[in-house]
């Protein structure tokens, strides 16, 4: 920017960019470096600020890019920056601002420069500026000296990890979150899944390896701990407030060199209203940490950032650590449990939270035993009841949450028991008083009904009837609206079921070239009568499979919750008999006839004691007779069907579907980082 530059327009023709990108190789111990750092000026927060100084400094990337390879300037700048970082815990213990200020200033260069090239060029070639030689002179440094790819990425996790997060280093333990997102971004610049990187071999082993578990728990400790940004000036000096240039009256080598100090919008213009609701160090450190999760395997080295997310343990845990695993680390699991409950609106916390239960069984068994789920539940359920304006990803996830979570008996007995008051966010309905458990059927119920008319994605619907037949066994005091909802989607589904069936009939029909002659039972269709089907009339028998799949599973789901918890559930008999007549096209149907059996019985019995009892019951008669009835029914009379449990299983290549995710993830969230949309390739724009 230059002491007589005001204005982000004015950038490109900065005399201190215009050296370090121009043709002379600048020496780290040239005082050119306390002139170019010796700036100060409000980080940008959004997107739209940020591409305003990418487009501003684009030319000086260029030239850099250009002319790197022989002045080596960039990696003096990093050689300036990592000399500096050697004394950043001790200048934070002594509140040394203006180390720490310059140290920062230093990183926020290399991280916008490191972006630019990353996206422009190859890791091969990012590696060949990294490793400039200067033919002469005492610092010059090349292949054959150390790596300066690993010695700075091993010094960011350092500065991560060991500095102390105060006001003055809360800048500086954010923008070395945000270079190593930036490290790995090369990915967003590929359509295929990168399984050979060079950033990833410097981070699976090596010098950084040993800092893997400190790393994990330090980024969890940040989402964990959603510390806010410290008020513009506690981490640099009190700006003048004359509007002009920014005069510190450091010492003189340092204060002739000051840049005027610039910001987006304006001196202390407010944060956006975003950041002013969270922590951008726990935002972005959640962010790196769903990345480092995703990095594939190498061939003969496990991801360790996994191995330790899939390890660690609760603080109050005292069995020994194994062997097997170097990575192992104990964390505070009520903060953790506290922190994921409170954090569900964002998708990366939901992805957090289903990676955690399933890879780690420390963390799973630890939510399973919480006597407040529904803290946790709730804020999942209400992603699922406003998925209208969620994206699919976070919907699945969510989804995924409940089913593993319905894994487990216990859970699926004590959210009958735990009776909330007043859901605000339910619309249909007033609740003022229903279990946890009918809420969740209801939701997943909801969930059903809406892709049934807008998404019809056949792997949510699997996922919703999962969750239900899990629960179905131990179904109890299901709230009267559950039962109704339960049975409405019975009804739902028979509707949709004749509707194919028609079509397909007269698809048929007209394929054959009769509308008067007798077709046989379309469950026995011949493969000749199929082939007589255009691509369209196929679909409609396809269709009559899948919505027929989903009527079977719901018949399961009534049958379990008869057979294991009839006396329990007075609701779902009286909503049963209240809709029998929607059963009676399925009693003899092939596909049904089995399940229909217990049904059918149950139907039969109570209403031969409801005419029994004589006409015009009161509701509260007929449920008085159901609840006599239910223990009068012979339980012998009901037939056994195996359990119903599903269990949630990633399908194979699961980097396939999260890796894109989750960068979708950082180029829509992450803080101060933009990527011209045009260079992606990763993902299309509207799967971010």
């Amino acid at each position: 920017m230059g002491a007589n530059s005001s204005s982000i327009s004015e950038l490109p023709e900065n005399e201190y960019l215009q050296k370090l990108s121009g043709s002379e190789p600048i020496s780290e111990n040239d005082p050119f470096w306390n002139q170019l750092l010796s700036f100060s000026f409000t980080t940008p927060t959004n997107s739209a600020d940020l591409k305003l100084l990418e487009e501003a400094t684009i030319s000086v990337c260029k030239s850099l890019v250009e002319k790197n390879p022989r002045t080596g300037n960039l990696g003096s700048l990093i050689k300036v920056f990592l000399s500096r970082t050697k004394e950043l815990k001790i200048s934070a213990e002594c509140q040394n601002h203006l180390f720490i200020w310059q140290a920062h200033n230093a990183l926020f260069i290399i991280c916008c420069l490191l972006k630019v090239f990353i996206s422009r060029m190859s890791e091969e070639e990012l590696q060949l500026h990294f490793t400039y030689e200067e033919k002469a002179g005492p610092s010059s440094y090349g292949a054959e000296c150390e790596d300066l790819i690993e010695e700075l990425l091993c010094c960011l996790i350092q500065l991560i990890v060991e500095i102390p997060l105060l006001d003055i280093t809360y800048s500086i333990s954010l923008e070395a979150v945000t270079t190593l997102i930036v490290f790995l971004s090369c990915q967003l610049f590929h359509k295929e899944i990168l399984r050979e990187s060079i950033i990833h071999r410097y981070l699976m082993r090596g010098r950084c390896l040993p800092y893997t578990s400190r790393l994990v728990k330090t980024l969890l400790y940040n989402f964990i701990r959603q510390e806010r940004s410290p008020p513009p000036g506690t981490h640099v000096f009190q700006q003048q407030t004359d509007g002009g240039g920014l005069l510190y009256g450091i010492a003189s080598g340092v204060a002739t060199g000051l840049w005027t100090v610039f910001t987006l919008g304006g001196v202390g213009s407010k944060a956006s209203a975003q950041l002013e609701q969270c922590s951008p160090l726990a935002s972005q450190s959640l962010l790196l940490l769903l990345v480092l999760a995703n990095l594939t395997d190498a061939p003969d080295t496990p991801n360790p950032y996994r191995q330790a997310i899939m390890s660690f343990k609760n603080t109050q845990d005292n069995t020994a650590f194994s062997s097997s695993n170097p990575h192992a680390f104990q964390i505070n699991f009520n903060s953790l449990y506290t922190a994921l409950c409170e954090q569900q609106k964002s998708d990366q916390a939901t992805l957090l939270l289903y990676m955690l239960l399933h890879q780690n069984s420390n963390v799973r068994t630890y939510v399973l035993a919480r006597t407040d789920i529904e803290n946790l539940v709730l804020p999942i359920l209400e992603i699922l009841y406003h998925v209208e304006e969620r994206n699919s990803h976070h919907v699945y996830m969510a989804l995924i949450i409940l089913l593993i979570l319905t894994e487990d008996d216990g859970f699926n007995r004590s959210i009958h028991e735990v009776i909330l008051k007043n859901i605000t966010w339910y619309a249909e309905r007033v609740l003022t008083e229903i279990s946890l458990g009918s809420l969740l059927i209801l939701v997943v119920i909801r969930t059903i009904q809406y892709n049934m008319t807008r998404t019809r994605d056949k792997y949510l619907h699997t996922n919703c009837l999962a969750a239900l037949a899990n629960m179905s066994a131990q179904f109890r005091s299901l709230h009267q609206y559950a039962a109704q909802r339960i049975i409405s989607l019975f009804s739902l589904l028979s509707k949709k079921h004749n509707k194919v069936l028609e079509q397909a009939t007269q698809s048929l029909r007209g394929s054959l070239g009769s509308n008067d002659s007798p077709l046989p039972d379309y469950h026995f269709w011949e493969m000749s009568d199929c082939l007589h089907f255009s691509e369209t009339k196929l679909t409609h028998a396809q269709d009559l499979n899948v919505i027929e799949e989903v009527i079977r599973m719901m018949l399961e789901i009534i049958n379990s919750c008869l057979t294991n918890s009839l006396h329990h559930n007075p609701n779902l008999v009286y909503a049963l008999l209240y809709k029998r007549d929607l059963f009676e096209q399925f009693r003899t149907h092939p596909s049904f006839q089995d399940i229909m059996q217990n049904i059918d019985l149950v139907i039969s019995f109570f209403s031969s004691r409801l005419e029994q009892a004589g006409a015009e019951l009161s509701v509260e008669r007929v449920l008085e007779i159901i609840k006599q009835g239910a223990v009068a029914l012979p339980k012998d009379r009901l037939r056994k069907f195996p359990e119903l449990k599903f269990k949630y299983v990633e399908e194979e290549q699961p980097e396939e579907f999260f890796i894109p995710y989750v960068w979708s993830l950082v180029y829509n969230s992450a803080v101060a980082l933009y990527w011209n949309p045009r260079d992606i390739q990763l993902f299309t724009m509207d799967s971010g």
